[in-house]
């Protein structure tokens, strides 16, 4: 998507008219690279209730650069990513600043917040396996299980490289060092049933098409797909699996978040801290997880009924900015092993 200004009084946003002699209406301004069906309508909610305006910039790329070469002079107010790994580069890169928040430290758990308020995850999601429901029984599978020589030929995934497995792989580095997260992905990679290719959604396709027993994909897909009224095939895809919340060892199943960083110049800091408040209020968090089929980081709010059906997930507890610092090496190991040349390679 484009990246560019949505009008300040463009469809969805609230006509704020200031009473007489008061100062300019309140706003803030959001550059997100959530796409905007997926958050909008929390803006429009906030503005409803606030009269605070939302201004935002959405994009697929280069938020967190332009922000630092804006410098002293961006308006940018709030930094919204879809990546714990995006928003660890974006601190490092001194952009941000602390969340000082009562509500917000009380409100999400502290695995789910930057250690020192930089950012905070605002929902997360699992990596999981789809699973044939005809041709798979066990439903105690572990993420050590993508490498056991029983799944020979029996497993997809999208490339190595993409930042959803990049992302896993960092998480297998973070509790099994490298040395052994290469001999895993070696397994990995010798029971793939063809080479990588494709989204998370092919290999539910794959799957229900028998080309193979596991797939490897996030938790939001099924819903997505479950749901899909314009391509109703997916449903199909999507009654032929059972999801499975693969753990580690230790246990706990490899999650990310969305989330939200104060940006370091923000000239709307007040109006920033109360719409971070707000998103990560039991409101907002219910209509999150319902627009994105993914999980509210607040305990007590319950993610959509869709999700929930799929079972109980545990969330490892593994530091983001641990995994983060691993994805380099994690990326290293995809080309080293010749993950993406697929099988027998």
């Amino acid at each position: 998507m484009s990246c560019n200004w949505v009008p300040r009084l463009g469809v969805g946003f609230a006509m704020v008219v200031a009473t007489a002699g008061a100062a300019a209406a309140a706003e803030v301004n959001v550059y997100t690279y959530r796409e905007q069906p997926l958050i909008q309508p929390i803006f429009d909610q906030f503005t409803k209730e606030t009269g605070i305006r939302v201004n935002v910039v959405f994009s697929n790329k280069g938020l967190e650069e332009r922000i630092r070469a804006e410098g002293a002079a961006s308006p940018a107010d709030l930094f919204i990513a879809v990546d714990a790994a995006i928003l660890e580069k974006a601190k490092a890169m001194g952009i941000g600043q602390p969340i000082k928040s009562a509500a917000v430290d009380k409100a999400v758990p502290a695995q789910f917040r930057d250690h020192d308020g930089t950012w905070v995850g605002l929902t997360y999601r699992a990596r999981i396996f789809y699973v044939s429901k005809e041709r798979v029984k066990d439903t105690s599978l572990t993420y050590a299980d993508l490498a056991d020589p029983k799944w020979k030929g029996k497993l997809c995934v999208r490339s190595g490289q993409h930042p959803y497995n990049i992302a896993l792989i960092a998480s297998m580095i973070t509790h099994l060092g490298p040395d052994k997260t290469e001999a895993w992905l070696k397994g990995f990679k010798q029971n793939l049933a063809a080479k990588p290719s494709g989204n998370d959604r092919s290999q539910v396709k794959a799957v229900y098409s028998g080309e193979c027993d596991i797939g490897v994909g996030n938790t939001y897909y099924y819903g997505l797909m479950a749901t899909n009224e314009k391509e109703p095939e997916q449903k199909e895809w999507a009654k032929s699996v059972r999801v499975v919340m693969p753990t580690f060892a230790s246990g706990g199943s490899h999650v990310n978040i969305s989330g939200a960083l104060l940006a370091k110049n923000a000239p709307n800091r007040d109006a920033a801290l109360k719409l971070v408040e707000f998103m990560v209020g039991g409101e907002a968090q219910k209509l999150y997880a319902e627009l994105n089929f993914e999980y509210p980081v607040v305990a007590g709010v319950a993610p959509t009924p869709l999700i929930a059906d799929l079972g109980k997930l545990e969330a490892d507890k593994a530091s983001f900015a641990e995994i983060a610092k691993n994805r380099t090496k994690a990326s290293e190991l995809v080309d080293k092993v010749g993950f993406d040349d697929g099988p027998g390679s």
